[in-house]
């Protein structure tokens, strides 16, 4: 998830494989839309033909965002399935985008997503250079003290490593200790192993777990993206890779059999949409939109579409972090 400061992606879907490796490469490309290239999961058809726009719920909005008709949204498009490159290396597609078009049409508005880094995201809200961010954040008790979260979609860490699990790596005994792990900087994966120990911050969690084991702490490789860290697993430079669970999923999955998911998820959180403290009522448009698109059953679709049926939220909220 990304964390402390934010999150966690790429090349398209039938492309994710290069050198014989997992790349994910997020090259070329500036700003991304919608976009419906293949998804892992289901065929669902067109999902967004059949929302009615409810006026009820634009009039929550802020008058900024009303007025100019769209709102723009911050994401790091190296995180598939949630938010990646296309095949033409310049649509950005996935989860989180087909949610926000969702959302946007529900509302009146359309959602202009722009690349950004990851974390980079709340700190450009704050700044008012994005009045929204979509980009597997997790919605924790640190961030919300900078920006307010709808959450809609509930993720794990998990942990990636070579097919076969050599080193026999794994996510809940003292097999990380020693290692190179890489994580995309920004996220949960990067304060977990932290050498900055500080259960109120939430950092450092596995490194006192092995350092009160008598071991060495793990040794982080951050990347700027997820594609980095991937490459890193693939080519030898780490020895595992922790990152969001639906990442990691999709990440195995597209491996061509090289990688594997070793163990089981664990620290469960749920993502949020992040919302700049100035829009007022945004927060509960993005809800009410959100509660809607579950009842007509749009949510679900787009679940199955990106094949993370498993992260379903059966109740969004505001600001819902558990730490």
């Amino acid at each position: 998830m990304k964390t402390g400061s934010l999150h966690r992606r790429a090349a398209a879907v039938g492309s994710l494989v290069l050198a014989g490796a997992l790349a994910l490469s997020a090259c070329g490309g500036d700003d991304g839309t919608e976009g419906g290239s293949t998804a892992p999961g289901k065929d669902v058809g067109d999902v967004f033909a059949a929302i009615k726009p409810d006026p009820a719920l634009k009039a929550k909005l802020a008058a900024s965002i009303a007025s100019a008709g769209k709102v723009t949204v911050a994401t790091d498009p190296s995180y598939a399935p949630n938010e990646f490159y296309a095949a033409d290396n310049k649509t950005i597609i996935g989860l989180d985008l087909d949610l926000g078009k969702a959302l946007g049409k529900k509302l009146g508005v359309e959602f202009a997503f722009q690349k950004a880094g990851f974390d980079a995201i709340i700190p450009g809200i704050k700044a008012g250079t994005y009045q929204l961010g979509m980009s597997s954040l997790t919605d924790n008790k640190d961030r919300e003290k900078t920006v307010d979260f709808v959450t809609y979609f509930t993720a794990g860490s998990a942990l990636m490593v070579k097919a076969a699990n050599p080193s026999g790596l794994k996510p809940d005994d003292l097999s990380l200790c020693g290692k190179k792990v890489a994580v995309e900087k920004g996220t949960v994966q990067l304060d977990e192993l932290s050498d900055v120990i500080d259960p109120a911050k939430g950092t450092g969690a596995r490194t006192k777990k092995c350092k009160d084991a008598g071991k060495p702490a793990p040794v982080a490789l951050p990347y700027p993206d997820q594609n980095g860290a991937n490459l890193a697993l693939s080519s030898g430079r780490a020895d595992a890779v922790l990152a969001d669970s639906p990442v990691i999923d999709y990440a195995a999955k597209q491996s061509n059999g090289q990688f594997e998911v070793s163990g089981a998820t664990y620290d469960t959180a749920p993502y949020g949409i992040a919302v700049g403290k100035d829009l007022g009522t945004t927060k509960d448009a993005l809800l009410g939109a959100l509660k809607a698109l579950q009842a007509d059953g749009t949510y679900a679709k787009l679940l199955q579409k990106w094949g993370v049926e498993s992260g379903s939220l059966g109740a969004p909220g505001i600001n819902g972090a558990q730490s």
